[in-house]
């Protein structure tokens, strides 16, 4: 059973910054070989993909958080992190964490490629 948790939301004041982590269980054994995401949604809009880092260590993100956020993994850990500069209210949403094995999901932001998800962290940010 592959489980998913994530940590270090909270509420900030714009221009302030956050790292979320991700802590993995369950195919620890193959935690390297899967792709991770992390999504987030705001109240009344649809999930959408924030940044996505691949089993070899690519990585992709959204336009809107370019420059701004950065997504790593310590597979010796088996956690994934979310680093957040210069945060916007715009950024205020629950992010959540998310993993797959397919191939579809290296480096992807779409959120149907992913098999597994956590269950989410508010972040808000203030102005």
């Amino acid at each position: 059973q592959v489980q998913l948790v994530e940590s270090g939301g909270g509420s900030v004041q714009a221009g302030g910054s956050l790292t979320l982590s991700c802590a993995a269980s369950g195919y620890t054994l193959y935690y390297s070989r899967y792709h991770m995401g992390w999504f987030r949604q705001a109240p009344g809009k649809e999930r959408e993909g924030v940044a996505a880092i691949d089993s070899d260590g690519s990585t992709s993100y959204a336009d809107s958080v370019k420059g701004r956020f950065t997504i790593s993994r310590d597979n010796a850990k088996n956690t994934l992190y979310l680093q957040m500069n210069s945060l916007e209210p715009e950024d205020t949403a629950k992010y959540y964490c998310t993993a797959g094995p397919r191939s579809t999901a290296r480096r992807s932001l779409v959120s149907n490629d992913y098999d597994y998800w956590g269950q989410g962290t508010q972040v808000t940010v203030s102005s």
